[in-house]
């Protein structure tokens, strides 16, 4: 079976079932619109932030949205309908802008988790199962189309936290995961038997640490990291509030500091867009209003555009994904 196979006898299944089933609320339906065809700097922005999910352009205009009260930091647009996204702390869905479920998957905590759990991180890999991270359970899982977990990897944390062992995790050309270890301030690469062949523990670049989520705070919370095809590793720092290359030795081949691009201050640098032309997609959040949620700067430092809606997401918006970029992009 197909996953494409899979997916339909999982909606004849579930019937009519909805995310506000799902979650035990009700959610109004929503008319699924096709996506707009934009100017080059007109950008396409999928987001989550102010109990909602919402697809919005340059101007503000929302295409569609649908509420949504969990914690999203990730998120990706499968399909023009298709959304996948964490939809409570234990669980992940595939949902479409009716607000109906196309696939979910549940969490269950191991014997071993005292705690809770909590999910940052899904992606759908290229084979059609779907990568997740399991902060509370310390471990990633392998799920195929029916929602049942097929490997469970397991993963090396120093200080465990179900709310700060994972933030973004990715797999690699290479068939192994990076890993975001907020809590370790480190990037781990794992294969597929859970043993770690390559880390990079950031620093505080010089700088005291300091509290507060916006650009006042500092830390070494780690929020992304992406393998380009220079096998370099690119990384958002969190509350490091600054990008990083690294080389396979840890050497910092490009880095973009918090105040190098002019009237922008980084702060919780969360979400990175690589385009092929080498130009990079930032997000940061918890800036304030008056900084942009997510801008494209050149390699050599030059701003390109920017975007800043706080009347459709606002302070929090940590999980985005811009869809009109060139085909290549990593994300």
């Amino acid at each position: 079976m197909n996953r494409r196979q899979a997916l339909d006898q999982f909606q004849l299944l579930a019937g009519a079932a909805t995310l506000g089933s799902l979650l035990g609320r009700h959610l109004p339906g929503l008319a699924a619109a096709p996506l707009s065809q934009l100017e080059n700097r007109d950008q396409l922005v999928l987001g989550a932030d102010r109990g909602q999910v919402a697809l919005t352009d340059s101007t503000g205009k929302v295409t569609w949205k649908f509420p949504l009260n969990a914690e999203v930091h990730d998120l990706t647009l499968l399909a023009p309908n298709r959304i996948l996204l964490p939809v409570a702390r234990d669980r992940v869905a595939e949902v479409d802008t009716t607000g109906k479920v196309l696939w979910s998957y549940k969490a269950e905590k191991v014997p071993e988790n005292k705690q809770r759990i909590e999910i940052h991180a899904v992606q759908r890999l290229k084979d059609g199962t779907t990568l997740v991270a399991e902060s509370g359970n310390r471990r990633l899982a392998i799920v195929d189309p029916d929602g049942k977990l097929m490997r469970a990897i397991p993963l090396t944390i120093n200080n465990p936290d179900p709310h700060r062992d994972t933030r973004l995790v990715r797999a690699t050309p290479q068939d192994t995961y990076l890993v975001c270890h907020e809590g370790d301030g480190t990037v781990r690469e794992y294969d597929l038997s859970g043993k770690v062949v390559w880390s990079h523990k950031l620093d505080l670049a010089g700088r005291p640490r300091s509290g507060g989520h916006g650009p006042e705070g500092h830390g070494t919370e780690v929020y992304g990291a992406w393998r380009s095809p220079k096998e370099t590793t690119w990384i958002a720092c969190g509350n490091g509030n600054r990008v990083l290359e690294v080389d396979k030795a840890g050497k910092t081949v490009w880095s973009l500091e918090q105040k190098e691009i002019p009237g922008i201050i980084l702060a919780w640098v969360t979400t990175l867009h690589l385009l092929p032309s080498g130009n990079v997609v930032v997000g940061n959040c918890h800036a304030g209003a008056d900084q942009p949620q997510l801008f494209e700067v050149t390699r050599d430092k030059k701003l390109v555009w920017q975007f800043n809606n706080q009347s459709t997401f606002g302070n929090g918006l940590a999980a985005t994904q811009v869809l009109n970029l060139p085909e290549g992009t990593i994300r």
